[in-house]
């Protein structure tokens, strides 16, 4: 068992009763407090999004592959939407296993996910995808493609409109998003317990988390 929460921008908390794993810790990029990583699993879609807290107790940062009791941890090299083909891929698209539930954890990336890409992900039950646009991230256009092409049972919207956050240009909301993508869409929660892979809708379905 384990649960998902939603912190705002690209901030999004795993935890099991053992391990937690913060993905885009530094939120003070939104104008709130910089998550609290001491103990925790430090998880940068960017290198600009970590704190580096000198007592979290790990900080990944790029491709790779890292075995943490329950989660199983796969990082992929993207190609950020800012920057053309030919440049260095400097985003980390995640795969991460907990127990037997697959989850994908997508940052600011170009719009269309690559052969390779979708090939390393493999089947998904969860995505964690960003939907604000603007220019900063996936727009609900952009982020509902990649939607279609993970095909994932669970979608988990992040980075919208917000007025308690300071993003950098204005984003689009949620409800921009849901319309876009046309999948049903779920009661908002504060937390998303899961149980075990057969607890996961079983089709395409929208999870709203309220920011905690």
């Amino acid at each position: 068992m384990f649960d998902i929460e939603y912190k705002g921008g690209n901030t999004v908390v795993f935890s099991t009763k053992a391990n937690t794993v913060v993905a885009d810790p530094k939120s003070s990029v939104v104008g709130l407090k910089d998550m609290v990583t001491k103990d925790a699993i430090e998880l940068g879609t960017e290198a600009r999004f970590l704190t580096n807290h000198a007592d979290a107790k790990l900080v990944i940062e790029g491709p790779g592959e890292y075995e943490i009791g329950a989660f199983s941890i796969s990082g992929i090299p993207a190609q950020r939407h800012i920057d053309t083909v030919e440049q260095e891929k400097l985003a980390t698209i995640y795969r991460v296993g907990i127990n037997d539930v697959r989850i994908a954890l997508i940052g600011n990336i170009a719009p269309k996910l690559t052969e390779n890409e979708l090939e390393a992900l493999g089947v998904i039950d969860i995505l964690i995808v960003p939907v604000g646009g603007t220019g900063y991230t996936l727009d609900a256009t952009g982020a509902a493609t990649v939607v279609r092409q993970i095909e994932p049972k669970v979608v988990i919207p992040i980075h919208y409109a917000d007025d308690a956050l300071k993003y950098e240009v204005a984003q689009d909301t949620f409800e921009t998003f849901t319309k876009e993508l046309g999948a049903p869409v779920e009661e908002p929660i504060s937390k998303y317990k899961i149980k075990s892979a057969s607890s996961i809708p079983q089709v395409l379905t929208v999870v709203p988390l309220v920011r905690s």
